[in-house]
Protein backbone atom coordinates (compact mmCIF):
# COMPACT_ATOMS: atom_id res chain seq x y z
CA UNK A 1 0.00 0.00 0.00
CA UNK A 2 1.38 3.40 -1.02
CA UNK A 3 0.67 6.51 1.02
CA UNK A 4 0.28 9.28 -1.51
CA UNK A 5 -0.15 13.03 -1.41
CA UNK A 6 -2.07 15.00 -4.03
CA UNK A 7 -0.31 18.26 -4.89
CA UNK A 8 -2.14 21.22 -6.39
CA UNK A 9 -0.14 23.95 -8.15
CA UNK A 10 -0.71 27.63 -7.72
CA UNK A 11 -0.05 30.23 -10.39
CA UNK A 12 1.24 28.29 -13.36
CA UNK A 13 1.10 28.94 -17.10
CA UNK A 14 -2.33 28.78 -18.73
CA UNK A 15 -3.24 25.18 -19.66
CA UNK A 16 -3.17 24.16 -23.32
CA UNK A 17 -6.39 23.82 -25.30
CA UNK A 18 -8.07 20.43 -25.06
CA UNK A 19 -6.08 19.25 -22.04
CA UNK A 20 -9.24 17.98 -20.30
CA UNK A 21 -10.94 16.53 -23.38
CA UNK A 22 -10.48 12.88 -22.43
CA UNK A 23 -11.32 13.33 -18.75
CA UNK A 24 -14.45 15.29 -19.69
CA UNK A 25 -15.58 12.48 -22.02
CA UNK A 26 -14.90 9.73 -19.53
CA UNK A 27 -16.01 10.94 -16.09
CA UNK A 28 -19.36 12.32 -14.98
CA UNK A 29 -17.74 13.84 -11.88
CA UNK A 30 -15.34 15.82 -14.07
CA UNK A 31 -18.17 17.10 -16.24
CA UNK A 32 -20.10 18.15 -13.14
CA UNK A 33 -17.12 19.99 -11.62
CA UNK A 34 -16.41 21.87 -14.86
CA UNK A 35 -20.08 22.78 -15.16
CA UNK A 36 -20.01 24.24 -11.65
CA UNK A 37 -16.91 26.32 -12.45
CA UNK A 38 -18.60 27.57 -15.64
CA UNK A 39 -21.68 28.54 -13.65
CA UNK A 40 -19.65 30.58 -11.16
CA UNK A 41 -17.64 32.20 -13.98
CA UNK A 42 -20.76 33.30 -15.85
CA UNK A 43 -22.30 34.70 -12.68
CA UNK A 44 -19.21 36.90 -12.37
CA UNK A 45 -19.27 38.07 -15.98
CA UNK A 46 -16.53 35.73 -17.27
CA UNK A 47 -16.64 33.41 -20.30
CA UNK A 48 -17.15 29.66 -20.01
CA UNK A 49 -13.96 28.19 -18.59
CA UNK A 50 -14.38 24.60 -19.78
CA UNK A 51 -14.85 25.32 -23.49
CA UNK A 52 -11.18 25.86 -24.33
CA UNK A 53 -10.02 23.04 -22.04
CA UNK A 54 -12.21 20.35 -23.58
CA UNK A 55 -12.01 21.45 -27.23
CA UNK A 56 -8.61 20.74 -28.74
CA UNK A 57 -8.76 23.84 -30.91
CA UNK A 58 -10.65 25.91 -28.39
CA UNK A 59 -9.88 29.55 -27.74
CA UNK A 60 -11.00 31.69 -24.84
CA UNK A 61 -13.33 34.58 -25.66
CA UNK A 62 -11.09 36.87 -23.67
CA UNK A 63 -8.25 36.24 -21.33
CA UNK A 64 -7.13 37.81 -18.13
CA UNK A 65 -5.88 36.74 -14.70
CA UNK A 66 -9.34 35.62 -13.53
CA UNK A 67 -9.70 33.26 -16.50
CA UNK A 68 -6.18 31.97 -16.01
CA UNK A 69 -6.77 31.18 -12.33
CA UNK A 70 -10.05 29.40 -13.05
CA UNK A 71 -8.47 27.34 -15.83
CA UNK A 72 -5.74 26.22 -13.45
CA UNK A 73 -8.41 25.37 -10.90
CA UNK A 74 -10.38 23.40 -13.50
CA UNK A 75 -7.34 21.29 -14.40
CA UNK A 76 -6.54 20.58 -10.75
CA UNK A 77 -10.08 19.63 -9.72
CA UNK A 78 -10.63 17.52 -12.87
CA UNK A 79 -7.43 15.55 -12.21
CA UNK A 80 -8.49 15.06 -8.60
CA UNK A 81 -11.86 13.63 -9.68
CA UNK A 82 -10.19 11.33 -12.19
CA UNK A 83 -7.92 9.94 -9.47
CA UNK A 84 -10.83 9.41 -7.08
CA UNK A 85 -12.88 7.71 -9.81
CA UNK A 86 -9.97 5.34 -10.40
CA UNK A 87 -9.86 4.37 -6.74
CA UNK A 88 -6.84 6.44 -5.74
CA UNK A 89 -7.37 8.09 -2.36
CA UNK A 90 -5.03 10.65 -0.79
CA UNK A 91 -3.72 10.65 2.76
CA UNK A 92 -3.32 14.41 2.37
CA UNK A 93 -3.76 17.24 -0.14
CA UNK A 94 -1.26 20.09 -0.40
CA UNK A 95 -1.68 23.33 -2.31
CA UNK A 96 1.03 25.78 -3.30
CA UNK A 97 0.00 29.42 -2.83
CA UNK A 98 -3.45 29.86 -4.41
CA UNK A 99 -3.34 26.11 -4.94
CA UNK A 100 -4.40 25.85 -1.29
CA UNK A 101 -7.81 27.08 -2.44
CA UNK A 102 -7.99 24.24 -4.97
CA UNK A 103 -6.99 21.83 -2.19
CA UNK A 104 -9.82 23.06 0.06
CA UNK A 105 -12.33 22.44 -2.71
CA UNK A 106 -10.90 19.00 -3.57
CA UNK A 107 -11.04 17.96 0.09
CA UNK A 108 -14.62 19.16 0.45
CA UNK A 109 -13.94 22.03 2.87
CA UNK A 110 -15.92 24.32 0.53
CA UNK A 111 -17.85 23.97 -2.70
CA UNK A 112 -16.34 24.17 -6.17
CA UNK A 113 -18.49 27.24 -6.95
CA UNK A 114 -17.38 29.06 -3.81
CA UNK A 115 -13.73 28.27 -4.50
CA UNK A 116 -14.09 29.67 -8.03
CA UNK A 117 -15.79 32.84 -6.78
CA UNK A 118 -13.16 33.37 -4.10
CA UNK A 119 -10.36 32.96 -6.67
CA UNK A 120 -11.96 35.65 -8.84
CA UNK A 121 -12.46 38.08 -5.94
CA UNK A 122 -8.85 37.50 -4.87
CA UNK A 123 -7.66 38.36 -8.37
CA UNK A 124 -9.82 41.47 -8.49
CA UNK A 125 -8.53 42.94 -5.22
CA UNK A 126 -4.95 42.31 -6.33
CA UNK A 127 -5.62 43.99 -9.66
CA UNK A 128 -7.16 46.99 -7.90
CA UNK A 129 -4.14 47.41 -5.67
CA UNK A 130 -2.01 47.52 -8.83
CA UNK A 131 1.22 47.06 -6.91
CA UNK A 132 4.43 47.69 -8.84
CA UNK A 133 6.10 44.49 -7.72
CA UNK A 134 7.84 41.44 -9.08
CA UNK A 135 8.87 37.93 -8.05
CA UNK A 136 12.30 36.43 -8.71
CA UNK A 137 13.27 32.76 -8.45
CA UNK A 138 16.84 32.31 -7.24
CA UNK A 139 18.80 29.06 -7.29
CA UNK A 140 19.87 29.11 -3.64
CA UNK A 141 18.52 27.93 -0.30
CA UNK A 142 16.10 29.99 1.76
CA UNK A 143 18.73 31.24 4.21
CA UNK A 144 20.88 32.79 1.48
CA UNK A 145 17.82 34.12 -0.39
CA UNK A 146 16.61 35.81 2.79
CA UNK A 147 20.04 37.36 3.32
CA UNK A 148 20.05 38.53 -0.29
CA UNK A 149 16.68 40.25 0.16
CA UNK A 150 17.87 41.74 3.45
CA UNK A 151 20.75 43.56 1.72
CA UNK A 152 18.28 46.12 0.36
CA UNK A 153 16.71 46.76 3.80
CA UNK A 154 13.18 47.34 2.48
CA UNK A 155 10.15 45.99 4.42
CA UNK A 156 8.36 44.80 1.28
CA UNK A 157 11.36 42.94 -0.20
CA UNK A 158 11.25 39.49 1.35
CA UNK A 159 11.84 35.79 0.93
CA UNK A 160 8.42 34.73 -0.39
CA UNK A 161 8.72 31.01 -1.08
CA UNK A 162 11.03 28.22 0.02
CA UNK A 163 10.41 25.70 -2.74
CA UNK A 164 13.38 23.33 -2.63
CA UNK A 165 16.87 23.07 -1.11
CA UNK A 166 18.28 25.17 -3.95
CA UNK A 167 15.31 27.18 -5.12
CA UNK A 168 13.72 30.14 -3.42
CA UNK A 169 11.53 33.04 -4.54
CA UNK A 170 11.98 36.67 -3.53
CA UNK A 171 9.09 39.13 -3.83
CA UNK A 172 9.31 42.91 -3.69
CA UNK A 173 9.17 46.24 -5.52
CA UNK A 174 10.23 45.85 -9.15
CA UNK A 175 13.14 48.31 -8.99
CA UNK A 176 14.60 46.45 -6.00
CA UNK A 177 14.08 43.03 -7.58
CA UNK A 178 16.17 44.25 -10.52
CA UNK A 179 18.97 45.10 -8.08
CA UNK A 180 18.63 41.71 -6.40
CA UNK A 181 18.93 40.06 -9.80
CA UNK A 182 22.18 41.90 -10.50
CA UNK A 183 23.63 40.94 -7.11
CA UNK A 184 22.64 37.30 -7.63
CA UNK A 185 24.32 37.35 -11.02
CA UNK A 186 27.49 38.76 -9.44
CA UNK A 187 27.53 35.81 -7.02
CA UNK A 188 26.95 33.37 -9.87
CA UNK A 189 23.49 32.39 -8.56
CA UNK A 190 21.02 31.64 -11.37
CA UNK A 191 17.82 33.66 -11.20
CA UNK A 192 14.64 34.06 -13.22
CA UNK A 193 11.95 36.78 -13.03
CA UNK A 194 8.53 35.14 -12.74
CA UNK A 195 5.82 36.08 -15.19
CA UNK A 196 2.89 36.13 -12.76
CA UNK A 197 -0.12 38.46 -12.97
CA UNK A 198 0.00 39.30 -9.26
CA UNK A 199 3.21 39.18 -7.21
CA UNK A 200 2.30 38.14 -3.66
CA UNK A 201 3.68 36.76 -0.37
CA UNK A 202 5.03 40.09 0.80
CA UNK A 203 3.88 42.65 3.41
CA UNK A 204 3.09 44.93 0.46
CA UNK A 205 -0.10 42.86 0.00
CA UNK A 206 -1.54 43.89 3.39
CA UNK A 207 -4.04 46.28 1.82
CA UNK A 208 -5.23 43.66 -0.66
CA UNK A 209 -5.63 41.19 2.21
CA UNK A 210 -7.78 43.70 4.13
CA UNK A 211 -9.89 44.38 1.03
CA UNK A 212 -10.38 40.66 0.45
CA UNK A 213 -11.59 40.10 3.99
CA UNK A 214 -13.96 43.05 3.65
CA UNK A 215 -15.41 42.30 0.20
CA UNK A 216 -15.33 38.52 -0.29
CA UNK A 217 -18.64 36.85 0.57
CA UNK A 218 -18.41 34.50 3.54
CA UNK A 219 -19.06 30.96 2.40
CA UNK A 220 -20.18 27.82 4.24
CA UNK A 221 -17.40 25.38 4.92
CA UNK A 222 -16.92 22.10 6.73
CA UNK A 223 -14.26 19.76 8.03
CA UNK A 224 -13.62 18.15 4.67
CA UNK A 225 -13.12 14.57 3.58
CA UNK A 226 -9.32 14.57 3.48
CA UNK A 227 -6.49 16.18 5.36
CA UNK A 228 -5.27 19.49 3.87
CA UNK A 229 -1.72 20.62 4.73
CA UNK A 230 -1.01 24.35 4.47
CA UNK A 231 2.58 25.31 3.56
CA UNK A 232 2.09 28.88 4.79
CA UNK A 233 0.30 28.04 8.05
CA UNK A 234 2.77 25.25 8.77
CA UNK A 235 -0.06 22.99 9.93
CA UNK A 236 -3.20 21.20 8.78
CA UNK A 237 -6.26 23.26 7.95
CA UNK A 238 -8.95 22.84 10.59
CA UNK A 239 -12.06 24.95 10.94
CA UNK A 240 -10.27 27.95 9.42
CA UNK A 241 -12.45 30.31 7.38
CA UNK A 242 -11.47 30.01 3.66
CA UNK A 243 -11.55 33.79 3.15
CA UNK A 244 -9.15 34.30 6.05
CA UNK A 245 -6.91 31.53 4.71
CA UNK A 246 -6.68 33.04 1.24
CA UNK A 247 -6.21 36.57 2.60
CA UNK A 248 -3.55 35.52 5.08
CA UNK A 249 -1.52 33.76 2.39
CA UNK A 250 -1.13 37.02 0.45
CA UNK A 251 1.40 38.37 2.96
CA UNK A 252 2.83 35.08 4.26
CA UNK A 253 5.88 33.03 3.29
CA UNK A 254 5.12 29.71 1.57
CA UNK A 255 7.28 26.87 2.93
CA UNK A 256 6.64 24.06 0.45
CA UNK A 257 10.03 22.51 1.21
CA UNK A 258 9.20 21.99 4.88
CA UNK A 259 5.71 20.62 4.20
CA UNK A 260 7.05 18.08 1.70
CA UNK A 261 9.71 16.84 4.09
CA UNK A 262 7.28 16.57 6.99
CA UNK A 263 4.83 14.53 4.90
CA UNK A 264 7.59 12.24 3.70
CA UNK A 265 8.89 11.77 7.24
CA UNK A 266 5.34 10.84 8.28
CA UNK A 267 5.22 8.08 5.66
CA UNK A 268 4.17 9.60 2.32
CA UNK A 269 5.72 7.45 -0.41
CA UNK A 270 4.43 9.18 -3.53
CA UNK A 271 3.28 12.61 -4.68
CA UNK A 272 0.72 13.04 -7.45
CA UNK A 273 0.52 16.45 -9.12
CA UNK A 274 -2.95 17.58 -10.15
CA UNK A 275 -1.69 19.85 -12.88
CA UNK A 276 -0.62 19.70 -16.49
CA UNK A 277 3.13 19.60 -16.02
CA UNK A 278 5.59 18.86 -13.21
CA UNK A 279 5.76 21.99 -11.07
CA UNK A 280 5.45 21.18 -7.39
CA UNK A 281 6.69 17.63 -8.00
CA UNK A 282 10.00 19.10 -9.13
CA UNK A 283 10.32 20.64 -5.69
CA UNK A 284 9.45 17.26 -4.21
CA UNK A 285 12.14 15.43 -6.17
CA UNK A 286 14.75 18.00 -5.14
CA UNK A 287 13.66 17.95 -1.50
CA UNK A 288 13.30 14.19 -0.99
CA UNK A 289 15.62 12.35 -3.40
CA UNK A 290 14.26 9.00 -4.52
CA UNK A 291 10.59 9.69 -3.78
CA UNK A 292 8.18 8.75 -6.56
CA UNK A 293 6.32 11.52 -8.34
CA UNK A 294 3.50 11.16 -10.84
CA UNK A 295 1.95 13.79 -13.14
CA UNK A 296 -0.91 12.00 -14.94
CA UNK A 297 -1.73 14.78 -17.41
CA UNK A 298 1.86 14.81 -18.68
CA UNK A 299 1.40 11.22 -19.88
CA UNK A 300 0.08 10.27 -23.33
CA UNK A 301 -2.90 8.52 -21.71
CA UNK A 302 -3.43 9.93 -18.19
CA UNK A 303 -6.00 7.32 -17.15
CA UNK A 304 -3.99 4.33 -18.28
CA UNK A 305 -0.90 5.85 -16.65
CA UNK A 306 -2.70 6.07 -13.30
CA UNK A 307 -4.08 2.53 -13.57
CA UNK A 308 -0.69 1.09 -14.52
CA UNK A 309 1.30 2.98 -11.92
CA UNK A 310 -0.98 2.16 -9.05
CA UNK A 311 -1.39 -1.45 -10.14
CA UNK A 312 2.40 -1.72 -10.13
CA UNK A 313 2.53 -0.10 -6.70
CA UNK A 314 0.36 -2.89 -5.33
CA UNK A 315 2.94 -5.44 -6.44
CA UNK A 316 6.16 -3.75 -5.42
CA UNK A 317 5.09 -1.37 -2.67
CA UNK A 318 5.82 1.79 -4.62
CA UNK A 319 5.45 3.24 -8.08
CA UNK A 320 7.53 1.98 -10.96
CA UNK A 321 9.45 4.49 -13.03
CA UNK A 322 8.19 5.47 -16.48
CA UNK A 323 9.98 6.87 -19.50
CA UNK A 324 8.74 9.99 -21.29
CA UNK A 325 6.70 9.93 -24.46
CA UNK A 326 8.39 11.80 -27.31
CA UNK A 327 6.76 14.98 -28.56
CA UNK A 328 7.51 17.41 -31.32
CA UNK A 329 5.33 20.08 -29.76
CA UNK A 330 6.91 20.39 -26.34
CA UNK A 331 3.86 18.83 -24.68
CA UNK A 332 5.25 15.38 -23.99
CA UNK A 333 5.90 13.77 -20.64
CA UNK A 334 8.54 15.24 -18.39
CA UNK A 335 11.38 13.33 -16.77
CA UNK A 336 13.49 14.17 -13.77
CA UNK A 337 16.25 16.61 -14.49
CA UNK A 338 18.75 14.14 -13.09
CA UNK A 339 17.54 11.23 -15.22
CA UNK A 340 17.78 11.70 -18.97
CA UNK A 341 16.03 8.75 -20.58
CA UNK A 342 15.67 7.44 -24.12
CA UNK A 343 12.34 8.17 -25.74
CA UNK A 344 9.73 5.52 -26.42
CA UNK A 345 6.66 5.65 -28.58
CA UNK A 346 3.31 5.66 -26.79
CA UNK A 347 0.15 4.90 -28.71
CA UNK A 348 -2.82 6.90 -27.48
CA UNK A 349 -6.23 5.20 -27.82
CA UNK A 350 -9.27 7.16 -29.04
CA UNK A 351 -11.09 9.16 -26.40
CA UNK A 352 -13.68 6.99 -24.66
CA UNK A 353 -17.37 7.72 -24.74
CA UNK A 354 -19.15 9.16 -21.68
CA UNK A 355 -20.46 5.70 -20.83
CA UNK A 356 -16.96 4.32 -20.29
CA UNK A 357 -16.80 5.41 -16.68
CA UNK A 358 -19.77 3.33 -15.57
CA UNK A 359 -18.66 0.33 -17.60
CA UNK A 360 -15.09 0.27 -16.35
CA UNK A 361 -14.26 -2.54 -13.90
CA UNK A 362 -13.23 -1.68 -10.37
CA UNK A 363 -9.46 -1.04 -10.23
CA UNK A 364 -7.41 -3.81 -8.59
CA UNK A 365 -5.84 -1.51 -6.04
CA UNK A 366 -6.66 0.82 -3.20
CA UNK A 367 -3.69 3.11 -2.99
CA UNK A 368 -3.55 5.97 -0.50
CA UNK A 369 -2.41 9.12 -2.24
CA UNK A 370 -1.51 12.62 -1.16
CA UNK A 371 -2.42 15.32 -3.68
CA UNK A 372 -0.20 18.31 -4.20
CA UNK A 373 -2.01 21.29 -5.68
CA UNK A 374 0.07 23.68 -7.83
CA UNK A 375 0.08 27.38 -7.15
CA UNK A 376 -1.37 29.98 -9.48
CA UNK A 377 0.53 31.16 -12.60
CA UNK A 378 3.80 29.12 -12.23
CA UNK A 379 2.70 28.56 -10.86
CA UNK A 380 3.19 31.00 -8.78
CA UNK A 381 6.01 29.77 -10.53
CA UNK A 382 5.54 28.35 -13.89
CA UNK A 383 9.10 28.47 -15.04
CA UNK A 384 10.81 28.86 -11.71
CA UNK A 385 9.18 25.90 -10.28
CA UNK A 386 12.04 23.60 -11.08
CA UNK A 387 14.75 23.19 -8.44
CA UNK A 388 18.24 24.14 -9.44
CA UNK A 389 21.43 22.23 -8.92
CA UNK A 390 24.86 23.75 -9.11
CA UNK A 391 26.75 22.65 -12.16
CA UNK A 392 30.41 22.99 -13.02
CA UNK A 393 31.38 25.67 -15.46
CA UNK A 394 31.46 24.44 -19.03
CA UNK A 395 34.76 24.11 -20.80
CA UNK A 396 35.73 27.12 -22.92
CA UNK A 397 34.04 27.04 -26.32
CA UNK A 398 35.67 28.34 -29.48
CA UNK A 399 34.34 31.56 -30.96
CA UNK A 400 30.99 31.32 -32.71
CA UNK A 401 31.12 30.51 -36.38
CA UNK A 402 30.71 33.37 -38.75
CA UNK A 403 27.94 31.60 -40.68
CA UNK A 404 24.34 32.56 -40.03
CA UNK A 405 22.81 29.41 -41.46
CA UNK A 406 20.45 27.38 -39.29
CA UNK A 407 22.36 24.09 -39.45
CA UNK A 408 25.65 25.51 -38.22
CA UNK A 409 23.94 27.36 -35.35
CA UNK A 410 22.04 24.20 -34.38
CA UNK A 411 25.27 22.17 -34.35
CA UNK A 412 26.91 24.70 -32.04
CA UNK A 413 23.88 24.71 -29.74
CA UNK A 414 23.89 20.92 -29.55
CA UNK A 415 27.56 20.99 -28.53
CA UNK A 416 27.06 23.78 -25.98
CA UNK A 417 23.96 22.20 -24.40
CA UNK A 418 25.40 18.69 -24.54
CA UNK A 419 28.62 19.71 -22.78
CA UNK A 420 26.68 21.59 -20.09
CA UNK A 421 24.11 18.85 -19.46
CA UNK A 422 26.34 15.83 -19.98
CA UNK A 423 24.25 14.58 -22.92
CA UNK A 424 25.69 13.22 -26.18
CA UNK A 425 25.12 16.04 -28.67
CA UNK A 426 23.62 13.73 -31.29
CA UNK A 427 20.85 12.70 -28.87
CA UNK A 428 19.58 16.26 -28.46
CA UNK A 429 16.67 16.49 -30.91
CA UNK A 430 15.94 19.92 -32.31
CA UNK A 431 12.24 19.60 -31.36
CA UNK A 432 12.71 18.00 -27.93
CA UNK A 433 11.20 20.16 -25.19
CA UNK A 434 14.13 21.18 -23.00
CA UNK A 435 12.02 21.09 -19.84
CA UNK A 436 9.05 18.89 -20.75
CA UNK A 437 11.09 16.06 -22.30
CA UNK A 438 14.74 16.48 -21.31
CA UNK A 439 14.03 17.64 -17.76
CA UNK A 440 16.19 20.77 -18.00
CA UNK A 441 14.78 22.96 -15.25
CA UNK A 442 14.08 26.58 -16.02
CA UNK A 443 16.87 28.12 -13.96
CA UNK A 444 19.41 25.93 -15.76
CA UNK A 445 17.89 27.14 -19.00
CA UNK A 446 18.51 30.71 -17.86
CA UNK A 447 22.20 29.90 -17.42
CA UNK A 448 22.34 28.21 -20.82
CA UNK A 449 20.58 31.10 -22.57
CA UNK A 450 23.17 33.41 -21.03
CA UNK A 451 25.93 31.32 -22.59
CA UNK A 452 24.15 31.30 -25.95
CA UNK A 453 23.78 35.07 -25.66
CA UNK A 454 27.50 35.51 -24.98
CA UNK A 455 28.52 33.05 -27.67
CA UNK A 456 26.58 34.70 -30.47
CA UNK A 457 26.85 38.29 -29.22
CA UNK A 458 23.11 38.69 -28.61
CA UNK A 459 22.56 40.33 -25.20
CA UNK A 460 18.79 40.61 -25.77
CA UNK A 461 18.46 36.84 -25.89
CA UNK A 462 18.57 36.60 -22.08
CA UNK A 463 15.26 38.47 -21.79
CA UNK A 464 13.37 36.31 -24.29
CA UNK A 465 11.13 34.42 -21.86
CA UNK A 466 9.32 32.59 -24.68
CA UNK A 467 12.48 30.53 -25.21
CA UNK A 468 12.04 29.25 -21.66
CA UNK A 469 8.29 28.71 -21.77
CA UNK A 470 8.41 26.29 -24.71
CA UNK A 471 12.14 25.89 -25.15
CA UNK A 472 13.54 23.73 -27.95
CA UNK A 473 16.86 23.88 -29.76
CA UNK A 474 14.97 24.62 -32.97
CA UNK A 475 13.33 27.72 -31.50
CA UNK A 476 16.60 28.93 -30.02
CA UNK A 477 18.52 28.32 -33.26
CA UNK A 478 15.89 30.11 -35.35
CA UNK A 479 15.91 33.05 -32.93
CA UNK A 480 19.71 33.25 -33.08
CA UNK A 481 19.75 33.14 -36.90
CA UNK A 482 17.08 35.84 -37.15
CA UNK A 483 18.71 38.10 -34.55
CA UNK A 484 22.16 37.75 -36.14
CA UNK A 485 20.71 38.55 -39.56
CA UNK A 486 18.93 41.64 -38.21
CA UNK A 487 22.12 42.80 -36.48
CA UNK A 488 24.13 42.35 -39.68
CA UNK A 489 21.58 44.36 -41.67
CA UNK A 490 21.87 47.40 -39.42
Amino acid sequence: MVDSVFVMPGTVAAPRAGVLSELHNRYETVREALSRIDKAAQEMGLPLISARLIERNGTAERRGPEVQYLEIFAVSIATHHMLIAEGVKPVAIVGQSIGELWALAAAGHLSVEDAARLAVVRSQVLTRQNWDGKMLAVGVDGHRAESLAGLMNHPDLVLACENAPRQSVISGPEHLIEQVERVADAFGWPSLPLDVPHPTHTPAMAQAARDLRATAPRVPYGSGRWRVCSPWLGRDVGDDDPVDLVAGALTARVRVLHTIRELHAAGADAFVECGEWPVVTKFVEASVPGVQCVVPLSEGDPVEAVRTLFAESGDVGRFGSRLPAPSSTGHGSAVRASTPAPARVVSVPPAPTPSTEAAAPAPPYAAHVTYVTPAAPVAEVPLAEAPVTRVPAAAPVPAASAGLDYDSVLDELRTLYGDFLGYPADLLGEDDGLESELGVESLKQVVLLGRVSDRFGLPGLRANSSLLTVGTLRRIAETVVQARAEAAAR
